[in-house]
């Protein structure tokens, strides 16, 4: 299921069994801080809202590998999600595969 919990058609995704909610994030803003304190109190909210409601789905973040490596690579952010403890799933947006899952 998409993270926007208000659409009409959410998809169920499984992983190992695991039910998961995926928020997709592309961080074409200006700037890229803000994309990610918009994706960090995105997840927030959506990960209170599941523990009320889905309970047995696991939230993620879904972002661009190139993303990935340009931007989340960076040590200030490897802390800052490091201590957010923001599970992340890294798209390769040419070929549509994921190429990692880091929890």
């Amino acid at each position: 299921m998409y993270a926007d919990l208000g659409a009409e058609r959410p998809i169920a995704a499984e992983r190992d069994g695991q039910k998961l909610v995926v928020e997709v994030k592309s961080f074409v803003g200006a700037s890229k801080i803000q994309d990610l304190k918009e994706a960090l109190g995105q997840y927030d909210i959506y990960r209170y809202l599941l523990e009320e409601t889905a309970p047995d789905r696991k939230l993620y973040v879904a972002v661009g590998a190139l993303i990935y490596k340009n931007f989340f690579n960076q040590d200030v952010i490897q802390l800052i999600l490091h201590k957010h403890q923001l599970p992340l799933v890294v798209v390769d947006t040419e070929t549509e595969e994921i190429t990692e899952w880091i929890n």
